[in-house]
């Protein structure tokens, strides 16, 4: 399968739509907004750029896009004001794969432009908007182009499901699990960390390149505790949906060889991972690595329906391409109300707790 054709969040303002579905990933960027903004605020202090280019990588649809870079030029709107500073203009690029839903973003721009500058009576700076269609493994900018880069929860996302998880004649080597789970041979844990090696190693250096020299990075993305990949954590949710499949064959509506042979081009790294491929990068400075877990509780009392039917709708969101791409559609439903159920139950007899890691760069 194509990630790069195949994979995007379900566009649109429907009822499954990421843009209605995704506010569960914007509580949790919503917990490290502060160190997002006094990155900037230092960014800005150390550079003062007369035009500064700030992009968003794995940007998706909906009204989370936005949110982060209003919060980002109000925080640049601020400092400058204070330091006298007024001639500072905007160059915002959104990225994701050629496949998302940038018409909706673009629909959105105009009342975005007009909300920035509602109480702007001493002027308001120039902003300049674009989408930047391709996939963030490789260059996507010309050399010291950009001042600041943001990435929500799309890192752990990699560039193909890794073709070692296949033998020699193409059979699958992780069968009954969509994930690295426990009854996975070993060959298949490496292979999906000899693929997030190379997938961010060559996002850390094309980076590099795009950065201006103090240039500036916010990575946010999944990650894992310690180094077990199997744990109650993100890959829990991942041998969720695997059981949620197997529902499905032993009822008869997927083939077992079918469900065999799909997998997640996904990967939760550990921390040492994470600091590893940083230091072998070498032009690009750790300022900030630090884990945050995903808080269940407020998600609860905000909203009538169950956890588990929060993060089903979430991970239909997310997922719905891809399954619709090797499964069909037909399935989809009753998939994610067996998802629903399984959470829930899982919930029910302990916490399952997954982690988030906010990673911050320094072009040096």
């Amino acid at each position: 399968m194509d990630v790069e054709k195949a994979f995007h969040m379900t566009g649109g303002v429907g009822k499954t739509s990421y843009a209605k579905n995704s506010s569960l990933q914007k509580k949790e960027s919503d917990k490290v907004k502060h160190i997002i903004i006094q990155t900037v605020e230092e960014l800005y202090l150390a550079t003062t750029p007369k035009s500064i280019g700030i992009a968003d990588l794995g940007c998706s649809s909906g009204p989370n896009t936005l949110s982060i870079i209003k919060d980002i030029f109000q925080a640049i709107q601020g400092i400058s004001h204070r330091i006298m500073h007024h001639s500072t203009e905007f160059r915002v690029y959104f990225n994701d794969l050629p496949t998302n839903d940038f018409n909706s973003i673009f629909k959105a721009i105009p009342e975005f432009q007009n909300l920035l500058r509602q109480d702007r009576k001493n002027g308001f700076p120039s902003i300049f908007m674009g989408g930047y269609p391709g996939s963030f493994y490789g260059r996507l900018f010309p050399n010291s182009y950009l001042h600041f880069v943001h990435s929500s929860y799309s890192l752990h996302w990699l560039s193909r499901v890794p073709p070692a998880l296949y033998d020699e004649h193409k059979r699958p080597l992780n069968k009954g699990c969509v994930y690295i789970c426990e009854s996975s041979p070993e060959v298949v844990s490496q292979a999906y960390y000899h693929q997030f090696q190379e997938d961010f190693s060559l996002f850390l250096r094309s980076r590099s390149e795009e950065l201006v020299v103090g240039g500036r990075m916010v990575l946010i993305f999944l990650g894992r505790r310690g180094p077990e990949h199997v744990d109650r954590g993100n890959s829990f949710f991942w041998e969720i949906l695997s059981r949620s499949f197997a529902i499905l064959v032993s009822q008869g509506e997927i083939e077992q060889e079918k469900f065999d042979s799909y997998d997640a081009h996904f990967y939760a790294p550990s921390r040492e991972e994470i600091e590893e491929e940083v230091r072998k990068e070498g032009s690009l400075k750790m300022e900030r690595l630090e884990m945050f877990e995903m808080d269940k509780s407020n998600n609860e009392q905000e909203s009538s329906e169950s956890y588990g039917t929060q993060v089903a709708v979430a991970v239909r969101a997310i997922q719905e391409s891809m399954i619709s791409h090797h499964f069909g559609e037909g399935i989809l439903e009753s998939l994610f109300e067996n998802y629903a159920r399984l959470v829930d139950e899982e919930m029910a007899k302990e916490d399952i707790r997954p982690i988030s890691f906010v990673l911050v760069l320094r072009k040096i």
